[in-house]
């Protein structure tokens, strides 16, 4: 989906070559290091760079994939994929949401951000709905401002406490639908083929690649 203007425009194509993954955050870089690794992509990270975050001021996860995709773009002359994700909880009226990494604090604490999500369903008592579902919103941006978009979702439950050491962010509380496992106990390729992130980039690959 283009992100420029209102007037539909013919998709870009990704050309093999040096892709900025506009994210300081180590689990989705290698995230989606795996998930390119078959096209020809050659991966390097903003942190690799010391392209600093820009503020995220956003109020969708789209706005503020595109925002960070941008700026990395802007700053490092070359193509620049960003990833804004979140976990969306129905019974807190989709929160934590864009905000899921402040939920744990200054140092991005997601222990600490479970233990408040837990905290907020446990005041609404025994019977709240524990239904949630991840967003992934992926932007791809050229230095000419040229943007793509895609998004991704995957429905679960939420568990506690949490279960396993895979993953990251609240990948231990999150059972997807049709499963017994968290993304937290699941192996990581597995978890590639059917999370949030992997259904926007389905859509980016079909796409761009």
């Amino acid at each position: 989906m283009s992100g420029e203007g209102d007037q539909p425009q013919a998709i870009r194509k990704l050309k093999p070559g040096t892709l900025v993954i506009a994210s300081h955050n180590e689990g989705k870089v290698r995230e989606i290091r795996a998930l390119l690794g078959p096209y020809g992509i050659e991966p390097i990270s903003a942190a690799e760079l010391d392209l600093p975050e820009p503020e995220e001021t956003g109020t969708t996860f789209v706005a503020n994939a595109e925002l960070k995709a941008l700026y990395a773009a802007d700053l490092s002359g070359f193509p620049a994929l960003a990833d804004d994700s979140g976990l969306c909880v129905d019974a807190l009226n989709g929160d934590p949401g864009i905000f899921s990494a402040r939920w744990g604090g200054p140092e991005k604490n997601f222990v600490l951000a479970m233990e408040s999500v837990e905290s907020n369903l446990a005041e609404q008592g025994p019977d709240v709905s524990r239904a949630a579902h991840f967003v992934c919103a992926l932007a791809l941006a050229w230095p000419d401002g040229h943007v793509e978009w895609f998004e991704g979702r995957v429905d679960g439950t939420l568990v506690w406490p949490p279960r396993g050491e895979n993953g990251f962010g609240y990948d231990a509380m999150f059972v997807r639908d049709g499963d017994t496992q968290t993304f937290g106990e699941i192996d990581p390729d597995a978890k590639h083929a059917i999370s949030h992130r992997a259904d926007a980039f389905q859509q980016l690959v079909a796409a761009v690649l």
